[in-house]
């Protein structure tokens, strides 16, 4: 269908995860900065708007198709929060994980329930007014941990703890938790709607 799509993101974490799937597929995937794509608004209250906006802007300005996702944590007693807003929770300026960390850890002190769940959604367009983009989501659920413990992952995953595991998101095997993170679990369903194109 395609042999280069353009990743709607300058987060080095996402590039290497999505370039590794994606290149068992001769498919490169490139960085929209290598178009000097221009930040992408993200208005929208939800994952899957914000995701689609930023698919079509990378790929108006790339002219290639073009890969999304929206992604972040949500603290169920916190009502879904941060959400959308997990990459700037503590601010803008600048952005910072251990920032963000430390608000999530404080806002969920004094809370009997530390559950949480990764969301990931991706959407891919295969032109800028693609009438029909092909969009994936995938829930990761775990449970918040105040100590971070581990040095892989990105983001919130020193914290993540997976009680099947026994251990946080971020002392997983790269392997590992590309087959069962909420990106993994979403570019899995991704695949197979490509596989149907």
């Amino acid at each position: 269908m395609f042999d280069r799509i353009v990743l709607a993101s300058g987060n080095a974490g996402k590039l290497r995860e999505f370039g590794r799937w994606f290149a068992e597929r001769g498919i490169t995937v490139l960085p929209q900065s290598d178009f000097n794509v221009p930040e992408c608004p993200e208005p929208h209250p939800t994952f899957i708007e914000n995701a689609i906006a930023k698919a079509r802007h990378a790929s108006r300005f790339s002219g290639l198709p073009a890969l999304a996702d929206d992604s972040g944590i949500c603290a169920v007693a916190l009502g879904g929060a941060p959400g959308i807003f997990s990459a700037r929770f503590a601010g803008d300026n600048p952005k910072s994980d251990a920032a963000n960390n430390a608000k999530l850890s404080a806002e969920l002190a004094g809370k009997a329930d530390k559950s949480c769940y990764y969301v990931c959604v991706l959407v891919l367009v295969r032109h800028e007014n693609d009438p029909q983009p092909l969009i994936a989501e995938g829930i990761w659920r775990g449970v918040w941990q105040n100590e971070a413990a581990g040095s892989g992952g990105f983001g919130y995953d020193p914290h993540f703890f997976l009680s099947e595991q026994g251990c946080t998101a971020a002392e997983l095997s790269a392997e590992t938790k590309n087959r069962i993170s909420h990106r993994g679990l979403a570019l899995s369903e991704l695949k197979r709607k490509i596989d149907l194109l």
